[in-house]
């Protein structure tokens, strides 16, 4: 950190930037150039040490998008903003793990915060991102189904070419942009902010989505149903304990978001009532692999709508019945 100079006081300067494999490339002798100060921060705004290079031949060139204390504070890669250790966006490691996000998104704490934050690693505290007692067996099992473990060097390709959209490209072969036509979906529209911060990450909520599919929690297609169903609940639960790590296990939900929690403490089973569908979809993603709940295994299924039979088991809230989907 330069310190000579009071008007440079917090800005970083750095050897060589934090990457993970797939942004550094196949090629093992790569070269970079580097820029001191070359930039601002994409999420703290401060000033940091720019790198730039080519991953590898037919890749566009990367460069470093945020500084090396917040990549420090997230545990994520400097350029792609994905999680080090499974390769994931934040908002898929968070959700799996119950981290809630402490860091400020509002321009005046933001960079009062990364300060902090680089003062205690100065201090030899580089555990900033800490788990917590939240992260459960099922949230790691989750994280350890979804990780990417090989690099995917396909993401380094080259923009699509915007003369070619329009049809006004005359470089043909030599262009070095794709000469493909966009696809607009919601993974089209991401900025630097949601996915370092792990709020409505388009490619996360695809991810999670795809997983909770795939372990039967697919949402069904009435959309008053906001119920889940939990199952095999430990003898000790109480409708305050389930309540307490309902909340605890799901930080990226508010607390007001749960309308109420009905216990059938004879069949070890409880209602999670929500008020609208989004929080239930969300929680259903969070609990793809169960809950854990005093060392035992708690199954989440979707609740059902109410039937017109009059065999049905008896409503539980507004949107369930006591039997799962």
């Amino acid at each position: 950190m330069p310190k000579a100079d009071i008007n440079k006081a917090g800005w970083e300067q750095s050897e060589f930037p934090i990457l993970c494999e797939t942004c550094l490339g196949p090629n093992p002798f790569i070269r970079m150039s580097k820029q001191e100060f070359g930039r601002s921060c994409g999420t703290c705004a401060r000033p940091f040490t720019v790198f730039r290079w080519n991953p590898g031949s037919g890749a566009r060139y990367k460069t470093t998008v945020i500084c090396q204390t917040c990549a420090k504070v997230k545990n994520v890669c400097q350029t792609c903003l994905l999680d080090l250790e499974y390769g994931l966006p934040t908002q898929v490691r968070d959700t799996a793990l119950a981290i809630q996000n402490e860091a400020p998104t509002s321009d005046i704490n933001r960079e009062y915060y990364a300060q902090n934050m680089e003062n205690k690693m100065e201090d030899g505290n580089q555990a900033l991102m800490q788990v917590g007692t939240r992260a459960t067996s099922a949230g790691k099992e989750m994280l350890k189904q979804l990780a990417r473990t090989n690099p995917y060097y396909k993401r380094n390709r080259p923009h699509i070419c915007s003369f070619f959209v329009k049809g006004e490209c005359n470089r043909g072969d030599e262009c070095p942009f794709r000469h493909e036509k966009p696809v607009e979906n919601a993974l089209s529209h991401q900025n630097i902010q949601d996915r370092y911060h792990g709020n409505n990450d388009p490619v996360a909520r695809k991810i999670l989505a795809n997983h909770s599919e795939a372990q039967g929690l697919k949402p069904p297609e009435d959309e008053n149903i906001t119920s889940l169903f939990l199952s095999s609940l430990p003898a000790s639960a109480t409708e305050l304990s389930i309540r307490t790590h309902v909340i605890n296990s799901l930080p990226q939900i508010p607390s007001s978001q749960l309308r109420s929690v009905v216990h059938v403490a004879k069949s070890r089973c409880a209602f999670i009532n929500f008020k609208d569908r989004d929080s239930a979809e969300r929680a259903a993603e969070a609990w793809a692999n169960g809950i854990d709940m005093d060392s035992e295994r708690v199954h989440v299924k979707w609740g059902r709508s109410k039937g017109p039979s009059k065999s049905a088991t008896p409503v539980a809230g507004q949107s369930a019945i006591s039997a799962p989907a």
